[in-house]
């Protein structure tokens, strides 16, 4: 969610590793141990939880969590709670970090110490207040002075107990007065509007206890007005506080008037005093990034450099992959241009170019793509983002039968408990790694079309730079969709949304085992056995020692590797997908051929759909992938046959009947998966077929006529993101930004490697410079591009400064900018009696 800012849009987001904490207090019982949980929260508001770990003082979470801000907020709060014995939840400390705090703890791993949790402490929201001081002639002619404070209204008050009843106190405070007046309470209403007004005397008109009748006035200096929230009770413990203000009355200043917002601070000495080292300690890291997102005419010039960087010769000298050298870790760099480039459909020839590239650097087939290279990292984020639905619906099902089974799977004999049996273990981990390999490698008709372009563009590159190693066309892919994108799925599910949270200790062993053996089945290593380190796992593995995996991980492979967008037939072998007997309906080619159905063999590669008489026979008939319009099931009515589906092409429908309904739901799928991308598919199309001169299903008589039904599409042919390209280039400027010393150090590499033709200066070997002079016109264009959006920035951070007024509802007044706001007032002279 972003916030407007006169043309400029702010968001926030926050990423958060919750490690471990450590020297919790023990629970005041024989058995000591708590089960904690931790939670995040801004300000008061929950809103993420970790699992209960149960019996320890020394809890490990190793939870991760990330969200969009969507509001204001003061504190980024962290609080361990214990369930008891009857299920209550009690809060044992708390770590708060002020939102203006947050980058001093960027991206580091951070002890903070616990502490202590207090409902005098726990505030949130703020007050509009209006302070008059007047002049008030009595009867008798003396003069008092009156002070009259307005409780306008409060903003994001907490929530407690499911609703927020709130109500506010007035004080004026001196040393020797004190006199307090409510306002009425707002029901259910934590944004109440309050617009009450209350009158206080300042001086008093004569003191009848002195011996002197004169006038007694009190140094307004030492005069406050407090105002505390409270939310009314119905409970016998009474009403709860909610925060309050301290305004002293000089901030009147000469006109005396004061009209201001406020953030309400906790109860001055109202906490009880715990030692903080008692309370223990949490591993935190965060990440809060805040982005300042202009109108999109700002981004042009960038923008287009980064667009443009598939097409630059060569790649190593684009805007894109110089963002990769510039920054300290290849991810950092991965995840905007990802974006970025999905969001404007651009994602697959970039990450064919820089793959290429990386490619033919590689001396060794055996160590392709196994480098943490700007090609692996685009391509572990473009999995991750278009592949999230594909892994949830391939592998979810079966990991959280994993999890609530609790099946034991241990197969090290020294970690095996007394009462396991080794050869049962066995047999329970055999059958969830064969679930597991089985539902992956049928799983390549719902593998997302990005996904498979990209794997294309690698096998062929692969298989053109080591044409002597018959296998790397394989090994090029599965080192990204098994060893990067279903192996660690299955070791961390709770990182790829598949769970909640992290397994307990017994499942996560379980699914390390499942994924180190699918990690190997994958790899279609020479020597699978010798892959493993521990006897224990090179045993186990004998099972799987069969020529059928590595078939079904080809087969797989094959699928997903295949692309509709390509011209393959020039580039790329046959690939048989699927093929098998049904029966189809004869399309009457000849005049006064009979349109009968006859059985036949269809055989399905990622070039052509073929029919013949038998098995191994010519084809009587061949409809090239791209002819195929659509393909759709056909209504039972037509012929009175069920498992019908239809290949729609140029001229007519094949008909055809699958032998059950889940083989015509596959061949559905898998001509759908290889067809999606045709240029020329329709868009609607008719579920019945043309029979005795019309349409059964919308009656029209023309056989050319539309379709009257909308196709179902299928497989989504691009996926859609909610990526805001702005945001991802701001992102992307920040970076080269925040990396500018880089950028020139790289331009003098260039000019260095431009002049100098010897063996390369150590200090600038850490780039990669193919092309000197292109790198250099392209940083020219990137220094130039940062430099006038960094203008950009500075300007409207100049303009919000002086803009920016303490005290305004954009900008309360806490307890440091109350000392800056009465500096703003010192420049009138203070008001006096």
């Amino acid at each position: 969610m972003a916030v407007e800012e006169e043309g400029l849009r702010v968001f926030q987001s926050v990423k958060i590793k919750i490690g471990e904490a450590k020297n919790i207090p023990p629970y005041p019982g024989p058995n000591k141990m708590r089960d904690c949980y931790c939670t995040v929260n801004l300000d008061q508001e929950e809103v993420f939880r970790t699992k209960i770990v149960e019996k320890s003082l020394c809890p490990f979470y190793g939870e991760d969590f990330y969200c969009e801000i969507p509001r204001s907020f003061r504190h980024l709060s962290f609080y361990i709670f214990d369930r008891d014995v009857f299920r209550r939840d009690s809060s044992i400390g708390k770590v708060a970090v002020k939102k203006e705090d947050l980058q001093k703890y960027h991206g580091k791993d951070t002890w903070f110490p616990l502490q202590p949790v207090s409902a005098d402490s726990e505030v949130q929201g703020k007050v509009h207040l209006e302070l008059r001081l007047s002049e008030v002639i009595t009867d008798s002619g003396v003069i008092n002075h009156k002070l009259a404070t307005r409780v306008l209204e409060c903003q994001g008050l907490p929530i407690v107990n499911g609703q927020c009843d709130p109500y506010a106190a007035v004080s004026l405070l001196g040393p020797s007065r004190s006199e307090a007046k409510k306002t009425k309470v707002k029901r259910k209403n934590n944004n109440p509007q309050f617009d009450e007004v209350f009158y206080f005397e300042v001086t008093r008109p004569l003191s009848h206890t002195k011996r002197h009748f004169d006038v007694e006035e009190e140094d307004v200096d030492k005069l406050a007005i407090r105002v505390d929230l409270w939310n009314a009770s119905n409970l016998k413990f009474g009403d709860e506080f909610l925060g309050g203000v301290r305004v002293p009355l000089r901030v009147l200043g000469q006109a005396g008037v004061h009209d201001a917002w406020y953030f309400l601070l906790p109860r001055e000495n109202g906490g009880k005093t715990v030692k903080v080292e008692e309370l223990g300690s949490l591993r935190l890291n965060i990440v809060y990034t805040e982005d300042h997102v202009f109108p999109s005419e700002h981004y042009t010039p960038l923008r287009d450099l980064l667009l443009h960087s598939a097409n630059v010769e060569p790649v190593s000298s684009s805007t894109a992959h110089t963002l990769g050298e510039v920054c300290r870790e290849k991810q950092e760099a991965a995840i905007p241009l990802v974006r970025l480039f999905l969001h404007y459909g651009k994602i697959v020839p970039f990450i064919s170019a820089i793959a290429h590239a990386e490619v033919n650097r590689t001396q060794d087939p055996n160590t392709i793509f196994r480098g943490n290279s700007l090609t692996s990292k685009c391509i572990d984020e473009t999995m991750k983002l278009a592949g999230m639905h594909y892994l949830q619906v391939t592998l979810k099902p079966i990991i959280d039968e994993i999890c609530s089974e609790h099946k034991p799977c241990e197969i090290d004999p020294v970690k095996l408990k007394e009462s396991e049996n080794l050869d049962t273990n066995r047999e329970n981990l055999r059958q969830y790694v064969d679930r597991i390999f089985n539902v992956i490698t049928t799983s390549g008709v719902r593998c997302p079309t990005v996904m498979c372009d990209i794997f294309f563009s690698l096998r062929e590159s692969a298989a053109t730079r080591f044409q002597v190693d018959q296998d790397v066309r394989y090994t090029a892919v599965s080192s990204f969709i098994f060893l990067r994108f279903f192996a660690p799925a299955i070791l961390s599910p709770n990182l790829f949304q598949l769970r909640p949270h992290h397994p307990d200790p017994a499942t996560s062993r379980t699914l390390t085992l499942i994924s180190k053996t699918i990690q190997t089945l994958g790899s279609l290593a020479k020597s699978k056995s010798a892959n493993f380190k521990e006897s224990y796992m090179a045993a186990f593995y004998d099972y799987f020692n069969e020529q059928k995996y590595a078939d079904a991980v080809k087969n797989f492979l094959d699928l997903i590797s295949t692309s509709g967008k390509w011209d393959q037939k020039s580039i790329e072998t046959p690939i048989m997908l699927k093929e098998g007997f049904m029966i189809k309906r004869a399309q009457g080619r000849n005049r006064f051929g009979m349109k009968n159905f006859k059985k036949r063999w269809f055989r399905l590669t990622n070039h052509e759909f073929t029919y013949h008489k038998t098995k191994g026979e010519g084809a009587l008939c061949s409809i090239p992938i791209e002819n195929i319009l659509a393909v759709e099931r056909l209504e039972e009515e037509s012929f009175k046959m069920k498992n019908m589906f239809q290949v729609i092409q140029p001229e007519r429908a094949l008909y055809i009947q699958a032998n059950n309904c889940v083989e015509a739901r596959d061949w559905i799928d898998i001509l759908t998966k290889v067809s999606q991308c045709n240029r020329k598919r329709l868009s609607t199309y008719h579920p019945s077929a043309y029979l005795n001169g019309h349409w059964l299903c919308c009656k029209l008589s023309a056989d050319t006529a539309p379709g009257c039904t909308p196709c179902t599409g299928g497989l989504p042919a691009n996926i859609q993101l909610d990526v805001d390209g702005d945001r991802e280039t701001e992102r992307i400027y920040s970076l080269f930004s925040t990396y500018m010393t880089k950028l020139i150090k790289m331009q003098e590499a260039c000019g260095s490697k431009s002049v100098y033709d010897g063996p390369e200066q150590e200090e600038y070997s850490s780039f990669v410079i193919d092309d000197p002079q292109e790198t250099y016109k392209t940083l020219k264009l990137i220094v130039s591009a940062v430099q006038t959006l960094e203008q950009q920035h500075t300007k409207y951070k100049r303009d919000k400064f002086k803009k920016t007024k303490i005290g305004s509802q954009e900008h309360p007044i806490g307890d440091k900018s109350f000392q800056c706001y009465i500096r703003q007032q010192s420049e009138s002279s203070t008001y006096s009696i």
